[in-house]
């Protein structure tokens, strides 16, 4: 498994509550652009609409060689689940508080494409703080039992 590009923010900003793994539509030279590049994940995250789920906003840049038949780069890309899971999925969104955000994207062991999406709640941000101070006082024993 190569791993392209991962979202550290959706781990410090969410709380993962169940996670998928789901193929991806590419179009022309995305995936040349992906072994190339690489990926953005800044502001993307999962809709569902028409039974079907869309991955919105995730930056994939043109392909330096493929002049006019390059792709645009935060075009909509449908993502390939099985209908359960995108029921499943479904069932969680309309709780109050719950999204869907990808949190990897990586070439898995045939050479496709596959996206890690979570289905995940915003922290608040006296969890942050005290998710960082658990982090600190951590790394302080760590230290003081080194010695």
């Amino acid at each position: 498994m190569k791993i392209i590009a991962t979202n550290k923010k959706a781990y410090t900003d969410y709380i993962i509550d169940e996670t998928y793994e789901a193929g991806i539509v590419l179009v022309g030279t995305e995936v040349k652009s992906l072994r190339e590049h690489g990926a953005s994940f800044k502001d993307s995250f999962c809709r569902i609409k028409d039974g079907e789920i869309y991955l919105l906003n995730l930056h994939i840049p043109p392909y330096r060689f493929g002049n006019i038949y390059n792709h645009d780069p935060e075009r909509p890309r449908k993502l390939l689940l099985h209908r359960k899971q995108i029921d499943r999925i479904w069932g969680k969104i309309r709780q109050e508080g719950y999204t869907v955000i990808p949190t990897k994207i990586y070439f898995n062991k045939e050479g496709r494409v596959k996206v890690e999406i979570a289905v995940a709640k915003g922290k608040k941000t006296h969890d942050k703080r005290d998710e960082i101070k658990k982090k600190e006082l951590d790394k302080r024993i760590k230290e003081y039992l080194k010695r």
